[in-house]
């Protein structure tokens, strides 16, 4: 019986460990400029996201996931992207879906909700440290301390809020997450 359930256990977790590897998706694309121990330095292009504001913590993600789902003016339904990232704005959380490469402004499906906007998220460079583990808020302010104070050591210029960015299902196991804790940067 114990033979049984340890055999079960395996098959679990080799199935969480495939199940997360099968879900990638397009990321978000950048070049990585400089890296040291601690953070790198990215530098994306302008792209497009979809954005509401959080009432709490799964409505946006609901709100987001009917858009890409075919909840849209033209009922098209939308590949999932990564990273799926966090970011104050006038005192809310936004969420944002970035859109697949193929989208631009002119042919972006119109959202149905008023409370979903489709936003373009300003390119330039970005300080960004990887972690792993849970993507809970005290994992992110954790994160987000460390690259922050690294940064003000390194005499870099932060010009955003903290951006929290999640790549990866809630299926994962918290080993195999990737997180991010991110700010724009003057380079």
């Amino acid at each position: 019986m114990k033979t049984f359930r340890l055999l079960i256990l395996f098959f679990c977790s080799l199935t969480c460990l495939f199940y997360s590897k099968v879900m990638a998706n397009e990321e978000a694309k950048y070049e990585v400029i400089k890296k040291n121990e601690i953070y790198e330095i990215r530098k994306y292009s302008d792209r497009l996201a979809i954005e509401t504001l959080e009432s709490n913590q799964n409505s946006g993600f609901r709100k987001l996931f009917k858009y890409i789902s075919g909840k849209n003016r033209t009922n098209e339904k939308i590949a999932m992207t990564t990273p799926v990232t966090r970011i104050e704005k006038n005192g809310n959380t936004a969420m944002q879906f970035y859109l697949p490469s193929k989208f631009n402004k002119a042919n972006v499906p119109d959202p149905l909700s008023d409370e979903v906007k489709i936003v373009n998220i300003q390119g330039g460079y970005y300080a960004v440290l990887r972690y792993s583990g849970r993507a809970s808020e005290k994992n992110f302010i954790k994160h987000k301390e460390i690259l922050e104070k690294k940064l003000l050591n390194d005499n870099i210029s932060v010009i955003s809020p903290p951006i929290r960015a999640t790549y990866d299902s809630p299926f994962t196991l918290p080993i195999n997450r990737r997180n991010e804790a991110m700010f724009q940067i003057n380079y």
